[in-house]
């Protein structure tokens, strides 16, 4: 059986993702900081027949995302696909800064959990895989990655990196049985913690649109399966506003 791991496993997106690979035949390991919450979303899962173990770490920390990663491997065996989709926890005054605020401190720990951790989880996890011949690098990630967004314009930096570095892992591995791959989302997930604190940025006079999580993980699994592209974009209010801005000019 193929091992899932969820690195920023919360109970809208990635409860949402491992329901949707634990009905296609993955049990699935969760990382994520709580516990608590890890713990009950085993336990609900197994309740829906799908295997799932919490392995809890601080994600933005590398030394502790390699743990894990170890961890996993030692209960389920090798990671087939990783599924990277982190909230900035705690950072999220450091996401919601515009460019007129930005300082080291923010940035820096935004690039340590959107650039520098996933990187370092490719390098441990992407040997076996190429070894094997297959396996999956997914990484969900807000749509500022594509689309500047002044009032997350720190989050917009770390995340365009995060996009790129998928794009040009998507391009390096073309060839292979590998496949690296990206889900941009210009959307709030509905029962998020970004949903029930409503702190979504409006897009101009747009707000966000609201979204299921298993929309999206049903997106994540298209993506997986079908392997044809580099990234997915669910962002409608925004590319509405880009196509806007485009008509005027």
């Amino acid at each position: 059986m193929p091992t899932l791991a969820i690195y920023g496993a919360g109970p809208a997106l990635g409860a949402a993702v491992a329901r949707r690979f634990g009905r296609g035949g993955f049990r699935v390991a969760l990382v994520a900081r709580n516990r608590e919450r890890l713990e009950e979303m085993a336990r609900d899962l197994a309740l829906e027949g799908i295997e799932a173990h919490g392995f809890p770490a601080d994600i933005a920390d590398r030394t502790a995302a390699m743990r894990a990663a170890d961890e996993i491997e030692a209960r389920f065996g090798a990671i087939d696909v990783l599924e990277h989709s982190p909230t900035p926890g705690r950072f999220p005054g450091s996401l919601f800064a515009g460019p007129l605020e930005l300082d080291i401190d923010r940035v820096a720990a935004l690039l340590d959990l959107y650039v520098l951790a996933p990187i370092a989880l490719v390098e441990r996890l992407l040997p076996g895989m190429r070894e094997r011949d297959r396996g999956a690098l997914l990484f969900a990630m807000g749509a500022a990655a594509k689309y500047p967004i002044p009032r997350v314009a720190a989050g917009g930096i770390a995340l365009s990196g995060l996009r790129s570095y998928v794009h040009t892992l998507n391009s390096a591995l073309n060839e292979t049985g590998v496949y690296a791959g990206a889900l941009l989302i210009g959307a709030t997930i509905e029962h998020s913690g970004t949903h029930r604190a409503a702190i979504a940025p409006a897009i101009g006079d747009r707000p966000q649109a609201v979204i299921p999580a298993e929309v999206l993980a049903d997106r994540l699994w298209d993506l997986y399966t079908k392997k044809d592209r580099a990234e997915d974009v669910i962002a409608p209010a925004i590319s509405a506003s880009y196509s806007d801005d485009q008509a005027a000019s």
